[in-house]
């Protein structure tokens, strides 16, 4: 993978990271998105066109899935879009990534770049649990891996490969990095960053029982309840990759 566009990359899930653990408006972590997935989208162009072996391109296509998902996230952000589709896709990606990682230990004889595609392999399983099927307990601690894998996976090795340095790096190294994720990730499952509610509060003096509302007029508009939803149709909800 392209050097500068994996430390983009380190951006963009440190600002998604964020995102998920509600410090970040969607619709500006959506503008980011597009700037990191057109990088991501013309970087592989660039090379597959280039390429001289096979081999070149196999390992320029995997690039695309990150360009294409912060296209995706991007676009379902900022227009309003359900998160549901980047979540199956994400499905998708997370399966792709399993086989990139497994062709780098195997094929390439890259194990430390293997580890790196089989934790995205794992992050993207948790976009799709948490986008796709709603498993909303698991967004603490998807946006914390997150963001610790915005540097573990991306910023420092895109930045080691800018130096040169990517290559010296012992497969050890990158273990104790997972093992390290696997540790802080125990406790920072229970934190969220969202600005807290008043969890409490000075006790009140008892009031006087009030007469019971008036029942709102239901809307005359079929499909329509009495809140404004309609039925049946699930709320946009913002992306997050």
């Amino acid at each position: 993978m392209s050097s500068v566009g994996l430390t983009f990359v380190g951006a963009a899930l440190f600002v998604n990271g964020l995102l998920l653990l509600g410090r970040i408006d969607a619709k500006g972590a959506g503008v980011f998105n597009l700037f990191v997935g057109a990088l991501q989208t013309a970087i592989p162009f660039f090379l597959i066109a280039t390429a001289d072996t096979p081999d070149e391109i196999l390992g320029a296509a995997g690039i695309f899935l990150f360009g294409f998902t912060y296209l995706y996230v991007g676009i379902c952000n900022l227009a309003g879009y359900a998160s549901t589709g980047v979540g199956w896709y994400s499905l998708w990606v997370a399966v792709m990534a399993l086989g990139f990682g497994v062709v780098n230990i195997v094929r390439f004889d890259d194990t430390p770049t293997g580890l790196l595609w089989l934790q995205w392999s794992v992050l993207w399983t948790l976009f799709f649990l948490v986008l796709a099927l709603g498993r909303e307990r698991l967004t603490a601690l998807t946006g914390w891996f997150t963001l610790i894998l915005a540097f573990t996976t991306c910023t420092v090795p895109g930045f080691l490969l800018l130096l040169g340095e990517w290559g010296r790096v012992p497969t050890w190294a990158v273990l104790a990095s997972i093992a390290a994720t696997v540790v802080a990730l125990v406790p920072l499952s229970r934190v969220g960053l969202a600005d807290p509610a008043a969890s409490t509060s000075e006790p009140t003096e008892p009031t006087e029982p009030t007469e019971p509302a008036e029942p709102a007029e239901a809307s005359g508009e079929p499909g329509v309840d009495a809140t404004g939803g309609i039925p049946g149709r699930r709320r946009a909800e913002p992306a997050a990759v």
